[in-house]
């Protein structure tokens, strides 16, 4: 039996909403097999992160190098990478394996506002990584970033990623929300602006929603979509997921990955 493959490359979340936990959970619910090489681990939950341990370049280099070398993957999702160093070290392994289907979700601050970036790193992040990309996903604090422009209205998105399509020559999913519009992102891809309008769901626990969305996008990628049918299925994974209405953790807790997982081995005891 063949399957389709997708590395993670991010950091670990112990409370498993999001990072290379929600990355797993979502690939697999989407049909791929799940892999993974660790930037770094954090002691994190709903309420916020409390120390990050990043890994060594040379064993980041290590795990990027053990999965092309065997399982080579048909997508990567590029999440939380702290530092400049490391980013190196990725983009150095995706051009040597000439990797295929990367998606980056450029993780600046946690759901609990927490920075998860160094800010020397952001520039490397622009230099190395983003010409890598078949797709970036930016929400609108991190587009501001990438773009160095102020984003208030749905037309300061249409700038923001034009601009940041435009000048790193990779398609730009601008996701909306941040109060400027309900949960709609914008594509834009070969020169077109695509709207994507989402279900505004009424739950406050949305922990690891980008990492999520960025991985169902690559796992749909690895399948064979194209980038507009991936981002449209997995921003139906995602409603999914949030109208299920999991309830865990003190502060913004997880969504539920796995609902529509319907299982034998998913029954509880009687």
């Amino acid at each position: 039996m063949k399957m389709k493959t997708a590395l993670t490359i991010a950091g670990s979340d112990c409370s498993g909403g999001a990072g290379i936990q929600a990355d797993m959970k979502t690939m697999t619910m989407n049909g791929v097999y799940a892999m993974s090489a660790i930037t770094a681990l954090t002691a994190q939950n709903t309420t916020g992160v409390r120390a990050i341990q990043e890994s060594t370049p040379d064993f980041l280099k290590q795990q990027i190098d053990a999965v092309f070398e065997d399982i080579y993957p048909d997508a990567v999702k590029i999440g939380m990478v702290a530092s400049s160093e490391l980013i190196r070290v990725i983009a150095d392994r995706l051009r040597y394996y000439d990797a295929k289907n990367v998606v980056i979700d450029p993780v600046m601050v946690a759901t609990s506002g927490s920075a998860l970036m160094k800010n020397d790193a952001v520039q490397t992040l622009i230099e190395e990584l983003l010409p890598l990309a078949i797709l970036v996903t930016p929400n609108i604090p991190e587009a501001q970033v990438l773009s160095d422009l102020t984003i208030e209205t749905k037309e300061n998105m249409v700038t923001a990623a034009k601009q940041i399509g435009d000048n790193y020559h990779c398609a730009v999913l601008l996701k909306g929300g941040h109060s400027i519009n309900d949960a709609n992102d914008l594509l834009y891809a070969n020169g077109e602006l695509v709207w994507f309008e989402g279900k505004r769901i009424d739950n406050p626990n949305t922990h690891g929603t980008g990492c999520t969305l960025s991985s169902a996008i690559a796992s749909n990628l690895a399948k064979g979509f194209t980038l507009a049918e991936s981002v449209q299925r997995a921003k139906d994974y995602i409603s999914g997921a949030l109208a299920a209405m999991l309830d865990l953790g003190k502060g913004s807790g997880p969504m539920n990955h796995l609902f529509d997982l319907n299982s034998d081995y998913m029954k509880e005891a009687k």
